[in-house]
């Protein structure tokens, strides 16, 4: 038997339970801020713009030369931009628009009157694009939403087809937790529906990276719909499969006034005979 002689004190070994406790009480306050940190970092449906994930995802790499006669100057906005100064861009050279009108089938743009009717107005030929949530709703769904709200097309000479934004996932899985056969086909359906409301193929708006990864680069879309491609760099680079071309190029989303600028691939004829159709 243990004998403690006087003024001795036993020491306390803490048993291997109440070791662990300590443990996790100590580091639950570092793991929380962690939480929200991540948390914080996912947006808010219905924020997500034209060319979100391109600086994430592909960087930037310079921009194009200036001055090329044989282009054309545009822009492409969304609420995030609020109310823009269209008589500023007009008179930097800038000819043509697009406005985000919708997003899945559960956002509008607020500010879609005054940046789709405002840019018609000083004179530049405009359009309006849908940014694809394929996760929350089938191809068909989402194209008559927004044809119902805003994306529509007449054959005014001003008007531009509706542009389908597909890219990375802002709030979740790249590829929105769908198979590449599932996203084409996925496509395809918005695709189709919305040539029957208006008898216009959609411009497609991608990034080469993203199309590869998630559609398995491919090609069968290039016959009917203008690729606009988003590349943040000197030159578009390397485009999906089965265009040969492009029709949009997104180089830059640091532009004057409102950040997104892009290059039509042709003179201001050829934007005009797209509208037409």
């Amino acid at each position: 038997m243990t004998v403690l002689r006087p003024g001795s004190v036993r020491l306390f070994r803490p048993r291997p339970l109440a070791v662990l406790l300590t443990a996790l009480l100590t580091a639950l306050p570092l793991m929380l801020p962690l939480t929200s940190a991540h948390a914080a970092a996912t947006p808010g449906r219905g924020s997500a713009y034209m060319g979100m994930g391109v600086l994430t995802h592909d960087g930037r790499s310079g921009t194009p030369t200036t001055g090329d006669a044989t282009q054309t100057e545009g822009v492409d906005v969304s609420g995030h931009q609020g109310n823009v100064a269209w008589p500023t861009l007009w008179g930097s050279g800038v000819r043509w628009a697009y406005t985000k009108a919708t997003e899945g089938t559960y956002y509008t743009n607020p500010y879609f009157a005054q940046q789709y009717n405002g840019s018609y107005n000083v004179g530049m030929i405009r359009g309006a694009y849908h940014f694809a949530t394929p996760d929350t709703t089938s191809g068909a769904t989402q194209a008559n939403y927004f044809v119902d709200h805003g994306g529509g097309w007449s054959r005014d000479g001003k008007t531009l087809p509706g542009a389908l934004d597909i890219e990375w996932n802002p709030y979740g899985a790249a590829c929105y937790g769908k198979t590449a056969s599932q996203m084409v086909s996925w496509i395809a359906d918005f695709i189709s529906t919305y040539r029957a409301r208006t008898g216009r193929y959609v411009v497609i708006y991608t990034a080469t990276t993203w199309w590869t990864q998630c559609t398995g680069n491919y090609g069968g879309f290039a016959v009917n719909s203008p690729l606009w491609i988003a590349r943040y760099a000197s030159d578009p680079g390397t485009l999906p499969a089965g265009w040969s071309y492009y029709t949009m190029w997104q180089y830059t989303s640091s532009g004057p006034t409102v950040g997104d600028h892009d290059k039509f691939n042709g003179a201001l004829d050829r934007v005009q005979a797209l509208a037409n159709g």
